[in-house]
């Protein structure tokens, strides 16, 4: 088997007009925006980058990739930019006060410009995914989700990836979520949604659950394939021999909640090493966190420190689903 490391070494020279071709383009704003079977694509292929296989000739070679970050970002910023590197591209990067939407130019009117330069833009704000779809109007530049107010798809792909590589299989895992239904949620919902025999308890303190809109999207989705989603309140009644234990942090992106009482009605989802015992099945179950964690809020030190915990390989698997993501963005998968 080939790997991958030597792909870089040598860029293949700049096609004329490569960047030019409209026909094979894919934006990636959601997990909606793949269907079953090319999602399990993207899962795979990290798996197989992260097992140094090379995938084929990346047309990404000699081509620049856009990082536009308004938001902070460690692992999502950190692992696009080596995968652009790794398949052969040059990235720029952009902050919130870089691009000339701050004197007036319309989002619309940037992209069809970017659209010229760029092989690919990557975006992470905080804001709904409207802006990302107006950056999407064109079809010479793929746009990808890196992170927005509803949804994380990128952290979805790399969350399964990390569950097939760990797991050997996704078909009958059983994930428990614990703590906000925020972003990473929801788009963790659509992605299991997707998996036939995928089952995904997520268990959130009142009012702080999955929209009653995204949830039941994903039950339509899970209706269609097999899967199976639920959502309830009652930490008092988790479900038993599970496959994953899943949390995040309880603040995303560390936005402040109005209630300032907040984090009492968090305190019964941490993450311990009781609830892990309680839950945790014979044969073995894992723990997994997107990262930044709050050591001691939403988890502690001894399980995110512990053996069960597969967090830090999954924060590579940002890495690895980031490579994916690209190439089948630009058509390569």
């Amino acid at each position: 088997m080939k790997k991958f490391a030597n792909v870089a070494a040598s860029p293949a020279p700049v096609r004329a007009n490569s960047f030019k071709d409209e026909t094979k383009i894919r934006h990636l704003l959601s997990i909606h925006d793949c269907t079953p079977d090319q999602l399990r694509k993207l899962v795979e292929t990290a798996v197989a980058f992260a097992a140094g296989e090379e995938i084929g000739h990346s047309s990404l070679s000699g081509s620049t990739v856009g990082i536009y970050f308004r938001r902070a970002s460690t692992r999502t910023r950190t692992s696009f930019s080596v995968a652009a590197h790794r398949l052969g591209a040059k990235t720029i990067h952009y902050g919130p006060s870089d691009l000339q939407l701050t004197t007036g130019e319309t989002v619309e009117d940037t992209t069809r410009v970017l659209s010229g330069f760029l092989k690919a833009l990557v975006i992470r704000t905080n804001d709904s995914v409207s802006e990302m779809e107006l950056f999407a109007t064109q079809h010479r530049m793929p746009v990808i989700n890196a992170m927005s107010e509803n949804e994380h798809p990128t952290q979805a792909i790399a969350d399964l990836a990390a569950m097939r590589e760990t797991l050997g299989r996704l078909e009958d895992v059983h994930v428990l979520y614990l703590g906000e239904g925020n972003n990473t949620a929801a788009s963790l919902a659509f992605g299991i949604a997707m998996f036939a025999g995928m089952r995904l308890t997520l268990v959130t303190p009142a009012g702080y659950g999955l929209a009653d809109a995204q949830l039941e999207t994903a039950k339509i989705m899970a209706r269609k394939t097999g899967a199976e989603i639920e959502q309830h309140h009652r930490i008092d009644r988790l479900p038993r021999n599970v496959d994953v234990v899943y949390t995040t942090r309880w603040q995303t992106m560390g936005v402040p909640k109005a209630d300032p009482d907040w984090k009492a009605k968090f305190r019964p989802y941490s993450v311990t090493l009781e609830l892990m015992a309680n839950v945790s099945k014979p044969s073995g179950t894992i723990f997994l966190h997107d990262l930044p964690a709050v050591r001691g809020d939403e988890v502690t030190n001894e399980v995110l420190d512990g053996p069960q915990s597969k967090a830090f390989r999954q924060a590579e698997y940002k890495l690895f689903g980031a490579m994916a993501t690209l190439c089948w963005c630009v058509g390569d998968l």
